[in-house]
């Protein structure tokens, strides 16, 4: 059996043809969207848990053999971690969120691990854990489809950016789609292609026109913003050769994350330093506050929560005018609360959506804390964002040498009226329609997997 698989920045989607249409399966509570989040009591549980789930075959013979040593030793962790009376599965989706959220400060929590996929300055051992990462959800999410489908999936079409998140070009998006191939191989995936997210996404629209148009399709999801302007018509469904209908594209490293990140930078980090004073005269530094927040930045995090950062953050609190903020940052290293500080802002990004202020509750910081948000703050927030989105535009209509007759908008990030309202302003001559936000890549892939396997 074949499927789509968009294993998103935000959220994970299955989808396969069924009564000739293409149909999302449920992965989470009976509903088709998994958000893209794992929890582990310990890091080192991943691997025990890979060895029973992992299929057998002779790729994970030979991942048995160069993880052999460390599994050894993750088998230790996880006996003393039974013998207390902790529980050793692994957590996927909200229920990951929901374990992260119980104690920020124990166990390993990791959100939107495409994020790191392409990512630079990673040693061996890094790219070991992102893989066994990607191959835990991979193998979580293919046994749940296939659990729903009482049948197995062996061929699938992955979703993937014009550019995933790494800053070395072309080498960046190698080495990820080589993680994603070998943890889809190892998973259980016989055959796999994949195909660009927004020409997916531009698949499942074509599918409600009834004549030729040129597409513009802009998807806005969690990490990457994806553009591409295509020729499309109801003739063009049965194609396998869409080349010549791609006209332009271009993509980058910005998304629903950078939005969130860039939100809890400007509305929440006054409350702990941002733009304050030291008894000097200087500045409190800005790039220790933008790494307590950049979650999708390997190396913002792990600067952030090291003991040279502690004890710089321990100096700076003598020198610091507002030491009560400063605590509060120390508060948040302490207790590993990154995550939940950027998902406060992602929540209160959704409800600004329909109130003009919204009332943050940061208790979790410090008793009593909240800090008021306002739609002019998110707009301040995100106009850097929206200019880069407006580049990313303009460089795939310099490509293609022709305007569009229609915007397609998807992607969850998509959603914001920031951006719908930004677009309708900056294209004002184009007509704008939108999707299912969270189900067009998905839905795009399913019927090109279709094309590619019957």
């Amino acid at each position: 059996m074949f499927a789509g698989f968009d294993y998103g920045t935000s959220n994970c989607a299955v989808g396969v043809i069924q009564h000739k249409q293409a149909k999302l399966v449920p992965l989470s509570q009976q509903t088709p969207l998994l958000a893209s989040t794992l929890y582990a009591p310990e890091r080192e549980i991943i691997l025990p848990w890979l060895a029973h789930a992992l299929p057998a075959s002779p790729l994970k013979t030979e991942w048995l053999k160069q993880r052999g040593p460390a599994i050894l030793t993750a088998q230790r962790v996880q006996q003393e971690l039974t013998l207390d009376g902790i529980d050793t599965q692994l957590h996927f989706g909200e229920a990951a969120l929901a374990k992260y959220l119980e104690e920020p400060e124990e166990g390993y929590y990791i959100k939107s691990p495409k994020s790191f996929l392409g990512a630079s300055g990673l040693n061996q051992v890094q790219l070991a854990l992102f893989e066994d990462i990607v191959t835990a959800m991979f193998c979580h999410i293919k046994q749940t489809a296939e659990q729903h489908l009482a049948d197995s999936l062996e061929q699938v079409v992955i979703g993937r950016p014009v550019n995933f998140q790494g800053l070395k070009g072309e080498q960046s998006n190698q080495q990820a789609l080589q993680i994603l191939t070998q943890a889809g191989h190892k998973a259980g995936f016989k055959a796999i292609e994949f195909q660009y997210e927004p020409i997916a996404a531009g698949f499942a629209f074509e599918a409600t026109l009834d004549r030729e148009q040129k597409v513009l399709v802009v998807d806005i999801g969690g990490g990457t913003t994806d553009i591409s302007l295509m020729q499309m018509s109801p003739e063009y469904q049965t194609s396998s050769e869409r080349h010549q209908h791609i006209l332009g594209h271009s993509g980058e490293r910005i998304g629903g994350n950078d939005f969130d990140i860039h939100f809890a930078l400007r509305g929440l980090m006054p409350l702990f330093g941002l733009d304050s004073q030291l008894v000097t005269g200087k500045p409190m530094p800005a790039k220790t506050l933008f790494d307590a927040v950049a979650i999708n930045d390997v190396g913002s995090q792990t600067r952030f929560y090291s003991r040279d950062n502690q004890l710089m953050l321990k100096e700076l609190l003598k020198d610091s005018c507002v030491p009560e903020q400063l605590q509060r940052l120390m508060h948040l290293q302490q207790h590993k609360q990154s995550y939940q500080l950027v998902n406060t802002a992602e929540q209160g990004k959704k409800q600004l959506s329909e109130q003009s202020h919204y009332l943050a509750d940061l208790g979790y910081i410090e008793a009593g804390l909240a800090c008021e948000l306002a739609q002019t703050t998110l707009s301040q927030a995100s106009a850097p964002l929206l200019a880069k989105i407006q580049n990313l535009i303009d460089e795939t209509l310099a490509q293609a040498q022709t305007q569009p007759d229609v915007i397609f908008v998807t992607g969850g990030s998509a959603k914001s009226p920031v951006i719908t309202e930004f677009l309708r302003q900056t294209y004002p001559n184009s007509p704008l329609r939108a999707g299912d936000h969270f189900a067009s890549v998905a839905t795009g892939l399913t019927r090109w997997s279709q094309l590619c396997f019957s």
